[in-house]
């Protein structure tokens, strides 16, 4: 018989879960009394009693340091809060989009995902706790304020400290718990579940002899140390036949190599590097859990994620899951380019603009309004699961490649020269002094919102700019009519190119102030030139009106996309 421990603790204020759950660094979690005690707690406490002896809670990672002493505490809380069932990832490892979909299948009541996905990790890094709910999407607002109430009045928590559970062996662990039930730890193959719904949805045939039949293209696929790499393994080289040598950084590490697992220009330079050899026709790198993706073609062809979604969904019908479920409509996030849009009006498909955060797109798939959506951000998903999904949409480039028989880059133009093309950059200014950065947006609002900016003009080299429209972006959910305000300040001008600033919540330290600029061109003479040259007018602009160089120190961004 397990024994159950009530331990009294302080509550903490800090620990309200932003979009993507509650990160800190490792430190913040290992040297604070009960830290993720508090957390998982609190997590816990929001599961209804009357739900917790027969329910499973689904719980996995990204490998990152530590995880597995964070999965040893869920284990020992659930059981003394009387969860009946942990279904748990081999070795702790199960990426985002998997957990989404074990959750799914299995009608579970939630999971617990231990991530702080693109962050860094490591004894110094980040670690990051994210609960999801039933639909197998992130907790909405109102979970999450659920959470944060508990956990500022925490007094105790309850947990079996003796109990241990090995992540290493597939199978079910069954205790007797004092007063409950008994409690099943099921360790499952990571990969198993989420390879086969993956089969449901794509002609594995076709990218079979895509990957491997006679006239095979050749990828290379960099998993970043993080938690993709059993996956690409299993489904891509075992599966589908890709050669071995394909797939790279493919072991999870506690610090990702020593790398950021961020699948962009800067942090991804040694795939960008490979592809520049002409070796490969395809290239994607995926982030620490697995639910972004990076998509290059040969000679490091960069597919800016805006435009990637956007050639999905121009080419939707390459994909077998939508001629089974059609297509219901299509979604981006604010700051993401317009690609998209001139998809939706093209195809007559409905399309909605939201917040950034996934848990906007979820509530637009439960209601049977979304099909696909993205974000500039490296996210592309579509209604299979609630989570952004990096190696499904890697699968479904590879499903357009194999039933159009042409080259990445080729697709991509074709594209441009059919819808036009948006031109789109953004530009990171990472762990800025948080004073500075509050300051700097709260002068650009008070700048943007005084009665003599809309209509006035702005010039850079020989381009003029007039406003249009000055806003601090708010959202009307369609289904719920809950509504999101001050999701980003937009200065739209008159020939529709927007210029957006956003302080961004998924970091640990200091702020993250994100500049996004996009501008639609036509003109066939114009659509293959750089967007660095082609947007520099506005970048110009946009560090002018906000002085944000003035204003923070900082001459240059830490990353460019």
């Amino acid at each position: 018989m397990v024994k159950i421990t009530v331990v009294k603790t302080k509550p903490y204020t800090d620990q309200k879960p932003g979009t993507s759950g509650l990160r800190k660094r490792v430190t913040v979690f290992q040297q604070n009394q009960h830290y993720a005690e508090n957390f998982i707690q609190s997590i816990i406490s929001t599961v209804e009693p009357s739900q917790r002896q027969e329910g499973s809670l689904v719980v996995g990672g990204d490998g990152r340091f530590f995880m597995k002493d964070a999965i040893q505490l869920i284990v020992q809380i659930a059981a003394a809060n009387g969860i009946g069932r942990l279904v748990i990832g081999q070795n702790g490892i199960m990426s985002t989009p998997a957990v989404s979909c074990v959750i799914r299948k299995l009608k579970a009541v939630g999971g617990i995902i231990l991530t702080a996905s693109h962050n860094p990790g490591g004894p110094n890094g980040d670690f990051g706790i994210k609960y999801n709910i039933s639909s197998g999407g992130p907790a909405p607002e109102g979970i999450t304020d659920k959470i944060f109430q508990i956990s500022k009045g925490l007094q105790e928590y309850h947990i079996c400290p003796e109990l241990k559970v090995d992540l290493s062996t597939i199978g079910k662990q069954t205790f007797e718990v004092d007063g409950f039930k008994p409690f099943t730890v099921e360790i499952v193959d990571s990969v198993a579940s989420y390879a086969e719904m993956l089969r449901d949805i794509f002609d594995f045939a076709a990218l079979k002899e895509l990957l491997s039949g006679p006239s095979h293209i050749n990828v290379r696929l960099d998993a970043m140390h993080g938690v993709v790499g059993p996956y690409v393994k299993k489904i891509v080289c075992e599966e589908l036949g890709a050669p071995a040598n394909s797939a790279v950084n493919c072991v999870p590490s506690e610090d990702f190599g020593g790398h950021h697992p961020d699948p962009n220009l800067t942090y991804a330079a040694d795939l960008v590097n490979t592809m520049k050899g002409g070796e490969y026709d395809f290239g994607a790198a995926f982030d620490g859990d697995g639910d972004r993706n990076m998509i290059l073609g040969k000679h490091g062809f960069f597919i800016n994620p805006s435009d990637s979604v956007a050639v999905i969904g121009a080419n939707i019908t390459c994909i077998p899951y939508f001629q089974k479920t059609g297509v219901k409509g299509l979604a981006r996030s604010m700051p993401t380019s317009g690609a998209l849009d001139n998809v939706a009006k093209a195809l007559k498909m409905e399309l909605y603009e939201t917040p950034t955060g996934w848990k906007f797109f979820g509530n637009l798939m439960d209601a049977g309004k979304l099909s696909l959506c993205g974000e500039e951000s490296f996210g592309t998903g579509s209604d299979h699961i609630r989570e952004k999904d990096g190696l499904w949409a890697v699968l479904a480039w590879l499903s357009i490649l194999a039933t159009r028989k042409q080259s990445v880059e080729d697709i991509m133009k074709e594209h441009w020269q059919k819808f036009g093309r948006n031109f789109f950059t953004r530009y990171d200014y990472e762990e800025v002094d948080s004073d500075a950065a509050n300051k700097m947006i709260a002068d650009l609002q008070n700048t943007m919102f005084d009665k003599g900016f809309v209509g006035q003009k702005f010039s850079s080299g020989d381009k003029t700019y007039q406003v249009e429209k000055a806003d601090n972006f708010a959202y009307t959910d369609p289904v719920d009519s809950s509504v999101s305000k001050g999701q980003g300040l937009r200065i739209i001008f008159s020939d529709g190119s927007r210029i957006i600033f956003r302080l961004s919540g998924t970091g640990s330290a200091g702020a993250t102030i994100r500049l996004y600029i996009d501008s639609y061109e036509k003109d066939p003479q114009k659509i293959y030139q750089d967007p660095q040259v082609m947007l520099a007018p506005l970048v110009d602009i946009a560090l002018k009106i906000s002085q944000l160089q003035e204003k923070t120190g900082r001459t240059g961004p830490t990353v460019i996309t």
